[in-house]
């Protein structure tokens, strides 16, 4: 069955509002045995029926997101009444559901809103218990313009997700008739750049019958996409960790630091942080991650030189003798803050982003990182990422959190 998204919205063209409904569907359709086929976004008004006319005869399906407000800019309702052949009417249900959202309120419902309780003849309404935009379904023997059901959901995320869940699995599932056994796992390594890992695995698992593979690089990390049925991914994950099982962080999709606050919390550690070069990102990405405060205690922004004398306790001595970007000011800052936090373990990163403040010796995109751990000695490493800034610190923060990953497992 071909599954088609159309995305409408000016505002996601123009860059505003950043479209995540594609990838989203994406994901909860897979463990159904669905895939998409392809994604559209257009813009408010007309171009949303001529999209529709379009892609109509050659799909069994279109997932239709936004354009259910009551503006005057919200005409997808129209759109698929125009495109379907039939009238546009108002549902009484609707309309008495979008007065009791208002009531529940307390507000007055806006004569503007009675326009969201307008649905083309003969199209089931989708309960919105989180907002005012009923969503809709056109069964695909209610299509006049060809065999094709259509789904019409609001836009906002904390509508259309539970919406999705509630009334749009059910009826794919009646409606698929597939292979439901495919399914998907995605194995996430850090620590190993895509040519390498493309090289160490991608031969043999070519050689694995029914298994799709895809990857996904981002700056320090590798995303290896398996989908087949289980033998076929087991398969796959076998191979993969034979070549990089240190490198793998977690085969759920979960992120890096999301795994690294769920070893400590494990563990009953906590950390720290003391970053120069990464300007707090490091810290950040933790924080991100709901539980952190279980496990995250201080996080240190020690840009000048000062700052590292006096937050951390670096020795002057150090830092005219070695410089800043050094593995002694690194190892300092490291256990200063580990004794300043009283934590379990703490991560330092300074180094040179760029684009200036380089030299022969130091070259931009230099380096370090040290990890002390209360009760054991401290680490330091030296790395080299000749990035441009946002991507060095983004780099930077992905190795110290690896650094973190690998010693809260025993690694």
């Amino acid at each position: 069955m071909r599954i088609e998204v159309l995305n409408t919205g000016t505002e996601l063209l123009l860059g505003t509002t950043l479209n995540t409904h594609g990838a989203w569907i994406g994901r909860e359709l897979l463990p159904l045995g669905l895939r998409v086929a392809r994604q559209t976004t257009v813009p408010d008004g007309e171009p949303i029926a001529d999209a529709l006319r379009e892609a109509v005869p050659r799909c069994g399906v279109i997932i239709v997101t936004g354009g259910l407000g009551p503006t005057s800019d919200d005409v997808t309702s129209a759109a698929v009444a125009e495109v379907i052949g039939a009238e546009l009417v108002e549902d009484a249900g609707a309309l008495r559901s979008i007065e009791e959202f208002f009531a529940r309120l307390g507000r007055p419902m806006a004569e503007s809103n009675r326009k969201q309780a307008m649905f083309p003849a003969g199209a089931e309404v989708l309960a919105n218990p989180n907002g005012t935009a009923p969503g809709l379904y056109v069964a695909a023997e209610n299509n006049r313009a060809g065999g094709c059901a259509l789904f019409v959901l609001p836009g906002p995320p904390g509508e259309l997700h539970p919406m999705f869940a509630a009334e749009v699995v059910p009826r794919l599932r009646e409606l698929a008739g597939v292979d439901a056994s495919r399914g998907m796992t995605e194995l996430k390594f850090t620590g190993i750049g895509e040519s390498d890992f493309h090289q160490g695995v991608d031969q043999a698992l070519a050689e694995v019958a029914g298994l799709e593979v895809g990857y996904c690089a981002r700056p320090g990390e590798v995303d290896l996409r398996l989908i087949g049925d289980e033998e076929a991914r087991r398969a796959g994950r076998e191979i993969a960790e034979d070549g990089f099982g240190r490198q793998l962080v977690s085969d759920d999709g979960t992120s890096l630091e999301e795994v690294v606050v769920r070893k400590l919390r494990e563990r009953g550690w906590k950390l720290a942080t003391a970053e120069s070069c990464t300007g707090g990102m490091i810290a950040s990405r933790v924080t991100d991650v709901p539980g952190a405060s279980a496990v995250f205690t201080h996080g240190f922004v020690t840009y000048a030189n000062e700052a590292k004398l006096g937050v951390l306790g670096v020795a002057e001595e150090l830092l005219a003798e070695h410089g800043a970007v050094s593995e002694e000011v690194a190892r300092a800052m490291a256990e200063g803050a580990l004794d300043a936090a009283g934590a379990d373990v703490a991560v330092a990163a300074t180094g040179i982003a760029g684009p200036g403040g380089g030299s022969e010796e130091k070259p931009v995109g230099t380096v370090f990182l040290a990890l002390a751990v209360r009760g054991g000695p401290t680490q330091v490493v030296k790395r080299m990422h000749p990035r441009g800034r946002s991507v060095f610190k983004r780099v930077v923060s992905q190795a110290a959190l690896e650094m973190v990953r690998r010693v809260s497992i025993g690694g």
